[in-house]
């Protein structure tokens, strides 16, 4: 019931039913959120009557009651919605504290200092999150309090103390409001409930939204709840536990506790936490006891929690508890946040214990994640300057710019900078800077502080706790012993080793092995699409193989043309005065080409290689500034004035939509034909000393009509027949189009006629089917996202109500005249899941995408297939369904 009752509301009165020690409380829905907002900030009319009740439940089940001069119920006000967004909502602690109440509390437990300590945390909560008072102010005030007590930390603190800092917090919020602190709990009540539903609007909220594409409609729900206190004493803890390791996924116990505290300050980073395990405190190298050692009991309980809670989830969870006077409460469980890392590793390490099945760790991963796991580490053997260290938050190496703001950070990278965002501590304000930030460094901390559970969402290194690290905000900048590092110098950061160094360390590959091979090879078992890559260069094509595609998809073969010699050949085939100076430079070129595709058979090994034949319009090979065009004139050995000359005639207003493509090609027949030439003479190459025999594939590009496939066809087999006969060797090759014009896909039945294989170019499909320019939409599509004109970037992620009906067509009516012909998708959305799940439910063969995006779209693949497989699967049982539904009328 999540989307009802939030994650947080669903999965306490999940524990609840399964026996587990939960304080009572009750959910307000995010239906009450929604009517919020629907209704002026107004609630639902009974809403009121309701609470009343569900407050008496509470009140009967813990014996206390709200407001109460002598026995008095205290609660938390808590978010919860549907998807965890850590941090990023409000939470009031205490509530029902007032001058009376917390007299009867300092009787009850017979500890004055608590009772006021836990005063002036709730005036200071309520105070920030609901009446909207800087929080600096009262920390100035806690920090005086400290210095005229001559101490260091809130817990040394005397009751007196206490006491009169919650008359400074009060009067403070009369001098900021002019009017008194609430006093009466219900009102207290209401002021929390409102506040927590207005943070599902706060800005942090709705960046962190955006980030992970949270909906804003589905609304938060609101959890009220009877509180119990970590910071009654020293037989009393709070903590936040991880059932597994979420940075390795290794299959540990993982989390932290501080004693006599509230949940608030172990993720606060204000006190150094300790481990809950011997093991975890002997590997950090901490002395101070873990839980293991100081309660063993509570331990033990909370060890059999943690089976009990993956047994039933089926996944790693995110705890958090409470100890009160020796007695465990559980206040939360989730889904645990993990890196990508131990992501995989928890798949196949849940899959091998038999907690699930191998297409359930398939599904339960997204695709993206892989994308994590594909980026460099330190170089082992590269020299480092090692000024700090701190504890290995998120895995993974970063180097940039220091900054000490997240706006800073947002600005740098918004101007091409790479930075690392350096916080004393972070705060859910700082998500935006987070986004920004190549990762994050901490001098506060612990592997669960705010800054590490969502920099490991995020997939950003985080080094935290790094308290030998002193940062001065005012100096922008942070010292380590006699080292001074100023905003702006280069640092570098290791989420692994929790290293801090001084500029920028040098970075290796990605080795991938392990869980990643064991989930590909699981992918690869369910998935019924290939992958190919995008790649024209050896190194791409090999990267490519590595990664595990199936095929190249789209040699652009324009890109060979760009470096050294081979552009000089190129212009002069374009300032060629006649048939005959062209030839002579494309006799040049077919050299070049010839030995870049050969490249690629050979890396392949038999499998596909799809070479586009010249796509762009030939005024991109050509400069159009007077000094640039001089050195051209040079180098083609040619006048100044023709490559003027030359450079006015391609001129064109549109070039998108101009003299490109397959137009070039029926213009300058002999183009296509050095270009056939190329491709059939390295696969002639190859095919005599390879065991595989390559496959070529030709695709004419930018076709509207069949008369333009119908000539070029006759063009590409006349050459290989030519080239058979002059080699002595037969080879495999296909004809086909790519299709990337919407007249192209409207009239897929004829092309079918010439074209053996269709690929989509889905770059230009999209421009030509929405008449928009990506290079120019940049400027108003996040207007048109953000007022709900568009929900994904259409260049991102395939539109498929309109690109995608149009790609429907023509499988359709292309497969209608040629029966099983092999069809593809190769523009960027190759990589994309959404639209591999689109590729896989409109009957595509493959999908090729960027070399470092295969491993991402096999997985997708895999998971598009297993969601078919299950609609498939759920239509058939509704199908039986129908005459028992016949017979015994509606369920």
């Amino acid at each position: 019931m999540k989307n009802l009752l939030g994650g947080k509301g669903a999965n306490l009165a999940e524990m609840a039913s399964i026996g587990l020690p939960v304080p009572p409380g009750f959910t307000l829905t995010t239906e009450v959120c929604t009517h919020y907002y629907q209704n002026d900030c107004q609630y639902p009319a009974e809403l009121k009557e309701q609470v009343s009740k569900a407050l008496a439940l509470v009140e009967t089940r813990t014996g206390r009651k709200f407001g109460d001069a002598t026995n008095p119920l205290l609660v938390s006000v808590r978010s919860g919605a549907r998807a965890s967004m850590p941090g990023m909502m409000d939470t009031v602690l205490n509530l029902g504290l007032n001058n009376t109440t917390v007299e009867a509390l300092a009787k009850q437990s017979g500890d004055r200092r608590f009772a006021f300590d836990s005063y002036r945390r709730f005036v200071q909560m309520y105070s920030d999150v609901v009446l909207g008072i800087e929080l600096g102010n009262f920390e100035k005030l806690l920090e005086r309090a400290k210095a005229k007590r001559g101490v260091k930390q809130d817990h040394e603190l005397l009751p007196e103390d206490l006491e009169q800092l919650v008359k400074n917090y009060k009067a403070c919020v009369y001098l900021e409001l002019g009017e008194e602190f609430p006093e009466e709990p219900h009102q207290q009540l209401w002021g929390a409930v409102g506040a927590v539903f207005g943070s599902w609007m706060n800005q942090r909220a709705k960046t962190y939204r955006k980030l992970h594409d949270i909906p804003e409609e589905w609304g938060t729900a609101v959890n009220v709840q009877a509180m119990v206190f970590g910071n009654m004493g020293n037989d009393c803890a709070t903590g936040v536990a991880f059932t597994r390791n979420p940075s390795n996924g290794a299959k540990d116990f993982y989390g932290e506790f501080l004693v006599n505290a509230q949940g608030e300050d172990v993720v606060a980073g204000i006190r150094t936490p300790q481990e809950l395990t011997i093991k975890a405190r002997k590997s950090h190298g901490s002395d101070l006891p873990s839980l293991e050692e100081v309660m063993p009991s509570i331990f033990q309980e909370l060890e059999k929690v943690r089976h009990q809670l993956e047994n039933h989830y089926t996944d790693m969870q995110d705890i958090e508890f409470t100890i009160q006077q020796g007695k465990l409460y559980m206040l939360q469980t989730r889904t645990g946040k993990r890196t990508a890392h131990a992501a995989l590793q928890i798949a196949v390490d849940m899959a091998s214990e038999g907690l699930i099945s191998k297409s359930q760790a398939l599904m339960r991963l997204k695709p993206d994640l892989i994308d994590q796991l594909l980026h460099p580490t330190l170089d082992p053997k590269a020299k480092k300057t090692v000024i700090a260290k701190g504890l290995p938050a998120s895995p993974g190496a970063a180097a940039g710019k220091v900054v000490f703001t997240a706006d800073e950070a947002v600005t740098r990278s918004e101007n091409g900078e790479k930075v690392i965002l350096v916080r004393v501590e972070t705060s859910p304000d700082d998500i935006h800077g987070l986004h920004a930030a190549e990762g994050v460094l901490t001098t506060r901390g612990g592997m669960t502080s705010h800054a590490a559970v969502v920099a490991r969402g995020m997939g950003r290194p985080c080094v935290a706790g790094a308290g030998e690290v002193k940062v001065n905000y005012a100096s922008a900048s942070f010292e380590v012993g006699n080292v001074v590092v100023k905003e702006g110098q280069l640092v570098t950061i290791d989420g692994v080793t929790g290293e801090v160094m001084l500029g920028e360390v040098p970075t290796v590959p990605p080795q991938l092995s392990g869980s990643f091979g064991t989930i590909m090879a699981w992918a690869d078992e369910f998935r019924t699409m290939q992958v190919r890559a995008n790649a024209e260069t050896p190194t791409d094509a090999r990267q490519a193989k590595e990664f595990g595609c199936e095929g190249i998809g789209l040699v652009r073969t324009e890109h060979m043309f760009f470096e050294g010699g081979r552009i000089v050949a190129m212009r002069q085939m374009i300032l060629a005065a006649d048939k005959a100076e062209r030839q002579s430079a494309l006799n040049k070129l077919l050299a070049m080409q010839r030995e870049d595709i050969t490249e690629l058979f050979k890396i392949m090994d038999g499998l596909p290689v799809t070479v586009r034949l010249l796509d762009p319009p030939l005024h991109e090979f050509i400069p159009h500034t007077e000094a640039e065009m001089g050195l051209v004139a040079k180098a083609a050995g040619v006048p100044l004035e023709r490559v003027r000359r030359r450079a006015s005639e391609l001129q064109e207003a549109n070039p998108m939509l101009g003299h490109r493509g397959c137009r070039l090609a029926i213009t300058y027949p002999e183009i296509c034909e050095m270009q056939a030439r190329a491709i059939f003479e390295a696969a002639a190459e190859v095919g005599r000393s390879a065991k595989k025999t390559p496959v070529a594939e030709v695709m004419v590009p930018l076709v509207s009509t069949l008369e333009e496939l119908v000539q070029l066809k006759k063009v590409i087999e006349d050459t290989a027949k030519q080239v058979q006969k002059e080699q002595g060797v037969n080879f495999r090759y296909h004809v086909g189009t790519m299709v990337e014009l919407p007249r192209a896909a409207l009239q897929a039945g004829k092309l079918a006629e010439q074209a053996e294989f269709f690929s989509f170019g889905t770059n230009d499909l999209t421009q030509t089917t929405y008449g928009l320019s990506r290079d120019d939409a940049g400027s108003f599509l996040p207007e048109y996202k953000a007022k709900g004109i568009v929900e994904t970037d259409p260049f991102v992620s395939l539109d498929q109500e309109g690109v995608g009906e149009l790609i429907k067509i023509a499988v359709e009516r292309g497969r209608g005249k040629r029966a099983g012909m092999k069809m593809g998708i190769c523009g960027e959305h190759g990589g994309d899941p959404a639209s591999i799940e689109f590729c896989e439910k409109t009957g595509l063969d493959y999908v090729s995408c960027s070399p470092f995006r295969v491993p991402i779209a096999r997985l997708a693949a895999a998971q598009a297939a297993l969601k078919s497989q299950g609609e498939k699967a759920l239509q058939a049982s509704t199908k039986a369904a129908k005459p028992r539904q016949q017979q015994f009328g509606p369920w």
